[in-house]
């Protein structure tokens, strides 16, 4: 009876951790969260002040950040997946692998930056276009692509300056240092906070821009965070020797590059074709009316404010898991994986509880109709009682993802959307007569599957190796 007593402990012990786990998962999350919580809550200030000029601007402006997301991810899947191998050098000590690793993410930011450009520039107005659908008249239909083109043309400036915030925020990540991400982070919300006050609503003898006011102030953010990350790192190559050299000259070790190529581009893919997919779903929706397009970006702003939690201790997992990797300490790796799993599941619960709590509170802030502030408040309740899947399918995520499987993430991933989620949705918005509430519920309810798939992945251990060994010659 006390050995099955015994048993039992060791392993609820295994699942939570002691104190010294959670202090070093704090000390990485905690600014994590803290950047992207106070990123996320400035920027559901920023829509609610949109929001406030009327429901077309509010579109508009929703719908344009669909298109930088699908930058914003394909340059976070090519910088996190050359990461991988950044966060395992690391744990290793090869600064020069890892000195090798950021020179493969600048160029890569510096690439996609170009080609958002070449894309969005003559084709930003068609696919904006492309969202807006009967169900509103078509006056507020052509409002909302004309504050949709103005929002997006003056965001593209910002494009370079964010791919490489990324670049340097992640290395450092991945060397354990999250405090300054995270400064950065926070100065620089605060000043677009500050400067959508003034420019959208014209404060202080400043004209009132609207959503040209929104972007401005948005870009101005993203070259204050680039500053300020930049300069401290190269003032700091006694605490980061691999920061010596960087820019002299742009070589990296063609084996390397290899192997750098083969466990990025998977998750580059994966991350782009994921938010094509959310592109994708945004616009099935859209086919219900520009009500569904208000609604649904009213309720993922306050859900990306809650998520921001069990989303960072996916970063987390990251990290950890992936220096315990590459020091050769599989089965800590497996163990502390299991911890960090356990505590995301905690904190989703947490916050699926929270959003239905607030959901009929929220989407009154917002100056809009009635009905597109009940769907919002409906598409909020669906997201809290799908909390946990998403919590447990995240931590699974970047668990997958820590090993270098990065063929088995993008099936995991984006292939689900598009092979599952996407055509279920397309059937029942375009072939039957079901409300949206209902749509949306059911497609929430399809990461049951996903969460099967991601649990007998990370039973099996499949992700458990070590990918760094000497790779930098």
């Amino acid at each position: 009876m006390n050995t099955l007593q015994d048993t039992s402990r060791s392993k609820r012990l295994k699942l939570i951790g002691d104190k010294a786990f959670y202090k070093k998962v704090l000390l990485i999350s905690v600014p994590i969260m803290l950047q992207n919580g106070i990123t996320n809550f400035v920027n559901m200030l920023d829509n609610i002040m949109v929001g406030q000029i009327g429901t077309e601007q509010m579109s508009g402006v929703s719908i344009a950040n669909q298109l930088t997301l699908v930058f914003n991810m394909a340059v976070f899947g090519a910088v996190a997946g050359a990461g991988i191998l950044g966060a395992q050098f690391f744990g290793s000590k090869n600064n020069d692998g890892l000195r090798y690793t950021m020179r493969f993410k600048i160029l890569c930011g510096v690439i996609l930056t170009l080609l958002a450009v070449v894309i969005l520039i003559p084709f930003g107005g068609t696919l904006i276009e492309a969202f807006l659908h009967q169900g509103e008249s078509r006056g507020d239909l052509a409002a909302t692509l004309l504050y949709g083109k103005k929002y997006l043309f003056i965001m593209l400036i910002g494009l370079l300056p964010s791919a490489l915030s990324q670049v340097y925020a992640s290395t450092l990540r991945e060397t354990g240092r999250t405090v300054v991400p995270m400064i950065s982070g926070v100065i620089a919300v605060l000043i677009d906070l500050t400067f959508n006050y003034i420019l959208i609503f014209g404060k202080f003898g400043a004209p009132a821009l609207g959503v040209q006011g929104a972007a401005i102030a948005t870009v101005l953010s993203r070259f204050v965070e680039l500053a300020i990350i930049v300069i401290w790192t190269h003032k700091n190559t006694a605490q980061l020797p691999f920061i010596r050299d960087l820019y002299r000259g742009f070589h990296v070790p063609a084996r390397l590059a290899r192997q750098l190529l083969r466990v990025a581009m998977p998750l580059f893919f994966n991350e782009l074709l994921w938010s094509l997919a959310l592109a994708v779903l945004a616009q099935c929706y859209s086919m219900l009316g520009l009500d569904v397009v208000a609604a649904e970006n009213i309720s993922n702003t306050l859900t990306h404010v809650t998520n921001v939690v069990f989303a960072s201790l996916g970063g987390s997992v990251g990290i950890i898991v992936g220096q315990l990797l590459g020091a050769g300490e599989l089965e800590k790796a497996r163990e502390e994986d299991n911890q960090l799993i356990a505590f995301s599941m905690f904190c989703s619960v947490i916050t699926g509880v929270l959003l239905i709590i607030i959901a009929p509170l929220f989407p009154q802030i917002y100056n809009t109709d009635p009905e597109i502030q009940h769907i919002a408040m409906r598409f909020i309740q669906v997201q809290g009682l799908s909390a946990p899947m998403a919590g447990f399918i995240n931590a699974s995520y970047f668990t997958l993802r820590s090993g270098g499987k990065t063929i088995i993430t993008f099936l995991f991933d984006s292939m689900f959307l598009w092979a599952c989620t996407i055509p279920a949705v397309t059937i029942m918005v375009r072939f039957t007569s079901l409300p949206v509430i209902m749509v949306f519920l059911i497609d929430h309810m399809l990461d049951l599957i996903k969460c099967t798939i991601g649990f007998v992945l990370i039973k099996k251990g499949v992700w458990l190796q070590n990918l760094t060994g000497d790779q930098t010659h």
